[in-house]
This record gives structure tokens, sequence and C-alpha cells, in this order.
């Protein structure tokens, strides 16, 4: 088999609009590298026609390899998929809504070519998107950032080109509960910033709920950070401080002859050792569930079918 040199991987999920028009914008532009190259989409459980449409390519180019799962798993599911399915020296992740400039990808690759292992694409303008999600968007990652280590770049996504060696790192990686951007970041290897701006999709809504922002902010914070185990100790201590100032309050006051009933005296200490005792109970928790979910072993998700691959999986 020849070999292959740029591998395209796209999660697509409901994406029927979007799919046609991104095939006819970034198979040409591909097609001028003037080098070997596949495209595999992989459809995440989608209720729409994503499915037939990509069969539909599949069966007319062979270059592009479809992967459907049984159900819906996620979107970092699909682009886990897609990496351990792709067979090129690079690889470019992206999105199937063209919100990810195919263009900007030509540049990726010629910082590849440079020597760099993986390009991150960072946007520096979100048009089309709400302010909620422009505003809730950079405060995560701007927190994320803060509390990670390594650090996880501010204002980047799943939009990168890794190459064959950071990919193989990446998939050598065994949690479940993944957040691949912040993942690559902590591979390591020569990386570098290509800039861009986002443009408002081409067509379609998107199709990242509130419910999928959280679950997927949720990931990044707890896979990649120690910081939400450090609160109940910082809680704490703050409570403590409060707790201490409260009680010479009281002090002072009886000494001033201003004397307070015994409820005052215990209201704030109960509610003090209340207080951290839920936060550390739930931290606690969160941790123990995510330990439940590695200790499963349960597959990251679950394939259907799959069109023109020759790579075999168990």
């Amino acid at each position: 088999m020849k070999k292959i040199k740029y591998s395209v991987v796209v999660a697509a999920y409901n994406e029927e609009e979007s799919l046609p028009l991104f095939f006819s914008k970034v198979i040409p532009l591909m097609e001028t590298l003037g080098e070997t190259f596949e495209i595999i989409v992989v459809n995440d459980g989608s209720g729409d026609k994503t499915e037939e449409i990509l069969a539909a390519r599949c069966a007319e180019d062979k270059r592009v390899k479809g992967i459907n799962f049984s159900r819906n798993f996620g979107q970092q599911a699909a682009l886990l998929a897609g990496l351990e399915e792709c067979c090129g020296e690079a690889v470019i992740v992206m999105d199937a809504d063209l919100q990810d400039p195919p263009e900007v990808a030509i540049e990726m690759i010629e910082k590849y070519k440079e020597g760099y292992d993986i390009v991150h694409g960072r946007r520096k303008k979100r048009p089309g998107e709400s302010v909620f999600k422009k505003v809730t968007a950079r405060a995560y990652y701007r927190f994320i950032h803060r509390i990670s280590n390594p650090k996880v770049p501010e204002n980047v996504g799943d939009f990168k080109l890794y190459s064959r060696r950071a990919v193989n790192a990446i998939l050598s990686l065994p949690e479940r509960n993944r957040l691949i951007r912040a993942q690559a970041a902590w591979v390591g290897f020569r990386q570098t910033f290509v800039e861009f701006d986002r443009p408002a999709r081409a067509v379609g809504e998107t199709k990242y709920t509130l419910k999928k922002m959280v679950k997927l902010a949720s990931d990044g914070i707890i896979s990649n950070s120690y910081y939400p185990l450090y609160l109940s100790l910082k809680a704490g201590i703050f409570l403590g401080v409060i707790s201490a100032a409260a009680f010479v309050t009281f002090i002072i006051l009886a000494l001033c002859r201003v004397y307070l009933p015994l409820a005052a005296w215990l209201f704030p200490t109960v509610t003090v050792l209340f207080a951290i005792h839920l936060t550390i109970k739930g931290l606690t928790d969160i941790y123990t569930a995510r330990i439940y979910d590695e200790v499963k072993g349960r597959p990251a998700y679950v394939i259907k079918d799959k069109l023109n691959c020759e790579k075999d999986h168990d």
C-alpha cells in the first residue's frame, strides 16, 4: 500500500448540511499539495443523513474513509477513533462545519515541514457565536491554562496538526475521559501556533449543547489538574479564618458586656464544620467517580462499521 503523507481527521455529528461542502473544499485543497492523503470522517451516531452522505462519498472516492459509531459517544471519542485509524505521517484534526478554515491547514503543514510536531490553531476572533459562549469560553480557557501543568494554551481547540510520533504518544495515554487538546500539551515535543479568525458556520447550527460543553470542560479540568483537590484545603483555611474571626469578635463583645445567646456561638461553628465536610466529600466523590470510570475499563467508543478502512482493530 502506498504510504500516506497526510491524514485529515474529522468528527461529524448531524452534519448532513455541512459534510458535502466540507468535501468540496477540503479535497481540492489537499490535492494542491501533490502528496498522498486520506480523509477520515467519524460519524458520531448521527440521527440525520450524515451516514448516507459519508457512504456515498466513500464509494466515490477511496481516499475518503468512514467510521460509523453504534451511537453518539461524543466528539473526543470520535477524534480518538480517527487518530487510531489514520495512517498519515502528519495528521490534521478539524471540524466538519468549516469553522476551522481548511486553508489554515496549509499553514500548519508549512510549520510541520519546519520541524514542529504539534501545530495549534489559535483563534483570534469568533464571529457568529453568542456573547454567553464567547465569555464562558474565554473564562474557561484562561482558567484551565492557569491550573494545568503543563499549560494548556489559551484560545485553542482541537484544530491542530500532529506529527506521527505526537499521535502515537497521545494514543499511548490510557485514560478514557479525554480532552485531547490538553493531552497535546502534555506529550510535549516541539510545538507552535498558527493564528486565524474563526468564521461563523457556513450552514446549519452548532451541535455543541450547554450540557456537552460542561462535560468537556469538566473532563479538561479534572483530567489535567489537581487544582480541585486543593480547593477543600483552601476552603477549610478560609472558613477557619472566618470562624476564628467570628469567635474573637464574640469574645470581645462578651468582654464588653455584650452577651450573645448560645445559638449565636453554635451557628457559625456548626455551619463551618458542615461546609468543610461537604466540600471535601464532594471533591472526593468526583475523583472517585473518575477512578470508577477508569477501573471499569470500557472502550471509549463502539464501531458499527467502517468504509474504505484497511487497518484492523480488535
